[in-house]
């Protein structure tokens, strides 16, 4: 059966390589805004996941296993999404600094031809040292937090803020690859 993944993210392909060998890449374009956040991360990831996933899924011509997946950072009952600009990211870092906070990522299967759907939700916490104005300043100047949650990458420069981690070190990349083995193996992929 074919398998898609509905993301541009390069992290999420290097990811999804790890357990499978053959897939294809059809980017999502559905818009996130028009999933409002009710106060509930792992309902929120879900939901994103699976709108993703759905809206490939609708476009398919042949039988399908379409993965939709979607990561926030979530501190404090606030989601840090991407930032806006250097003020947005400073921000951010500075709120992380010294604490720790969420990464939820969420997944979603759906097989295209029998609407079949499984969604899962990942969470590990992130302890971050104490940052400096310096290593914020020099962070956000080397421009890698700017397209990432909450403003750092783990996999980059950003992972000399983590002190440790407790949960799943790939779901704070972008796919918990672990959850997502046995939600393909559960969809009948044999791998």
């Amino acid at each position: 059966m074919n398998i898609v993944l509905a993301s541009a993210s390069e992290r999420r392909q290097e990811l999804l390589k790890r357990i499978l060998g053959n897939f294809d890449i059809i980017v999502s374009n559905f818009d996130e805004d028009t999933i409002k956040f009710s106060g509930d991360p792992e309902e929120y990831v879900k939901a994103l996941a699976y709108a993703k996933a759905n809206q490939v899924a609708e476009k398919m011509k042949s039988e399908s296993l379409v993965i939709g997946s979607d990561t926030i950072v979530y501190q404090d009952g606030r989601i840090l999404g991407k930032p806006k600009d250097y003020k947005d990211a400073y921000s951010m870092l500075k709120a992380l600094s010294g604490s720790s906070h969420k990464v939820y990522s969420g997944i979603a299967v759906v097989n295209s031809a029998s609407k079949k759907i499984i969604t899962a939700a990942v969470c590990t916490e992130v302890f971050f040292s104490e940052l400096t104005e310096e290593q914020i300043k020099t962070y956000i100047e080397s421009g890698e937090p700017m397209d990432k949650a909450g403003a750092y990458g783990i996999q980059g420069n950003g992972g000399v803020f983590v002190e440790k981690i407790h949960g799943c070190y790939y779901n704070v990349v972008g796919l918990p690859i672990n959850r997502l083995y046995y939600v393909l193996k559960e969809m009948g992929v044999n791998l």
